[in-house]
């Protein structure tokens, strides 16, 4: 007989989420001005600048008072991105990681097919908030994507895959025609340019796969 070797499981803890914020803050950081761009083509111009003052209040409030599980982490970032951010992003992504810490439950680790359907039950929510779906040039082009990439790759390249798939799904937002939000307005206009929100959800997914390398 051959060698019987026991493969551990991949868990994921309450610092591995405070990295995935973490890593999200310093992303958003780095990428706002090219963020505050593409909205500025479509939108308000001040996506970048939003979503830096949120996702650094998330960075400061979880050091402050770190929570003791990985939902409880979720749901600290999603309701202070509420609270920080102003227009839609705040709502739309405080929703999301919420939600999916809500259905995260109490768990000290959770595995990455648990994440993945935490966050599709959050990406339900954006869904419902926004009255979008996916094709409508929205951050759902990239986040839908992204979780059926996570919750069908084998655990040790979910997050990559992830990451892969959000990446995609943004940059196929550049010939939509937006269908929801202030891009909509602009109706055949907003065809070849590439949805803000699609682009920093795009962020947050890759996020997960910097949070992974630093374990």
């Amino acid at each position: 007989m051959g060698d019987v070797r026991t493969v551990t499981p991949v868990t994921l803890d309450r610092d591995f989420f405070r990295r995935w914020m973490a890593a999200a803050a310093a992303a958003v950081e780095r990428e706002a001005d090219r963020l505050t761009e593409l909205d500025s083509a479509i939108g308000d111009a001040d996506h970048g600048a939003n979503l830096r003052r949120g996702f650094a209040a998330v960075a400061e409030v979880l050091d402050k008072e770190p929570p003791a599980t990985p939902g409880a982490v979720l749901v600290l970032a999603g309701r202070q991105l509420i609270s920080t951010v102003g227009g839609a992003s705040g709502p739309l992504y405080g929703t999301l990681l919420r939600r999916a810490g809500k259905a995260l439950g109490d768990a000290a680790e959770v595995t990455p097919a648990a994440l993945a359907e935490a966050l599709r039950a959050g990406v339900a929510a954006v869904a419902q908030l926004g009255g979008a779906k996916a094709g409508d040039k929205t951050m759902l082009d990239a986040l839908e994507p992204a979780v059926e990439a996570l919750g069908a790759a084998p655990p040790g390249e979910a997050f990559a895959a992830a990451a892969r798939a959000a990446e995609e799904g943004a940059l196929g937002t550049v010939p939509m025609q937006a269908r929801k939000g202030r891009a909509s307005y602009l109706g055949e206009r907003s065809i070849g340019h590439q949805d803000p929100g699609a682009a920093s959800s795009a962020l947050l997914i890759a996020a997960l796969r910097e949070a992974e390398a630093a374990r």
